[in-house]
This record gives structure tokens, sequence and C-alpha cells, in this order.
């Protein structure tokens, strides 16, 4: 069964629930995971350490890649000290969500993040 996508729509674009793994061999959008309190959040590894903010860059610069976004429509809006996140992207929703939607493990797309 497909979790919904952990987004939700704001005046220019939409919020994303993510869950980060920092130091990971790989970077890559691993797929969607459950909240303790059951609420879906986008599970994201990267490389980066998480100190002194490269994880947080990393973050943003995967999920612009991801989604074919350039870096600036992104912003940190909670959750820059935990694994837990927020961001605020801008953009048109139906284009983010099949962006998002076609990066997940099992889609058939070339939009997957690859290093």
């Amino acid at each position: 069964m497909m979790m919904d996508l952990p987004m939700a729509a704001t005046a220019d674009g939409v919020r994303l629930a993510v869950k980060v793994t920092p130091k990971a061999a790989h970077e890559r959008i691993e797929g969607i995971v459950a909240d303790a309190d059951g609420r879906p959040r986008l599970k994201v590894a990267v490389t980066a350490a998480a100190e002194h903010g490269r994880a947080n860059a990393a973050v943003l610069a995967l999920l612009a890649r991801v989604l074919h976004r350039p870096l600036s429509a992104f912003t940190l809006e909670r959750g820059a000290g935990g694994r837990r996140k927020t961001l605020r992207i801008e953009g048109e929703i139906t284009q983010l969500r099949a962006s998002l939607a076609a990066a997940l493990p099992g889609a058939a797309s070339e939009h997957r993040a690859r290093r």
C-alpha cells in the first residue's frame, strides 16, 4: 500500500515533511516513512555529517536536483538541528508532486537522484 506523499499546499508551493539520515553511504531518496504519530515523511539519506549545517545543505541540494527546482526555491522552516525537518518549496504543486513521486524507490524514472 502506497503511503500519501508528505506534502501540503501553500500559497506559493508546498510544505514537505522530511526525515534525514546523515552520514549515509549514498545520497538518495529512500521512500516514505510514518512518524510516531502516523504522519508521512520523506526519508532522505545524505553523505554529509550533521554538523555546521552540512547535512541540511546536502538535503536541499539533493531535493533541488530531484524536483528540478533551483536551490533558491527551498526554505528550511523547521528542524535545522534535528533529523525531522519541514521544508517550504516554491513551485507548482502538481509538478512538485509528480517529480517527487517519480523519485521514489520503485518508480521507473530518470528523476531519481544519482551520484
